[in-house]
């Protein structure tokens, strides 16, 4: 793990973007909520919650944060779903990981209850933006 022990403790903010793409007919079987596994999206918010507090846990070397908040939101578009996962803490590395997986696991969440529709999905996922840090702000 790298040495962070000299750097300061500032306010972190990343929101990360995963893009679950699938046919019309399973969009929109997810808006009516006809769906076997049930509520998918109150599933995969719980997910990313969850994993984004376990991310030192699943990537090797990162570091654990106190995280001071984590949400996870969903667009629903003609093509599929967007999710936004947003993590925040106060502490001396940032918290990129932490909504990348996050975005990631609720995405693989959604893929989960919804394969036995559509096993031909698709998943992207990136980092939108980043603050805090001696970096400072980025923006895709």
């Amino acid at each position: 793990m790298v040495d962070v022990a000299g750097k300061e403790v500032t306010s972190r903010r990343a929101v990360a973007r995963a893009r679950v793409t699938m046919q019309a007919a399973t969009v929109s079987r997810l808006r009516a909520g006809d769906v076997a596994k049930g509520d998918v999206l109150g599933t995969a918010r719980v997910a990313g919650i969850q994993a984004a507090k376990r991310t030192p846990e699943l990537i090797p070397l990162c570091h654990s944060i106190a995280l001071t908040r984590v949400a996870v939101d969903f667009v629903l578009d003609a093509d599929g779903v967007v999710i936004e996962a947003t993590a925040e803490a106060r502490d001396r590395t940032g918290v990129e990981m932490e909504a990348l997986t996050a975005a990631s696991v609720a995405a693989l969440t959604v893929y989960d209850m919804l394969k036995s529709v559509d096993r031909g999905m698709s998943i992207t996922v990136e980092l939108g933006e980043k603050h805090g840090g001696k970096t400072g702000s980025w923006t895709r």
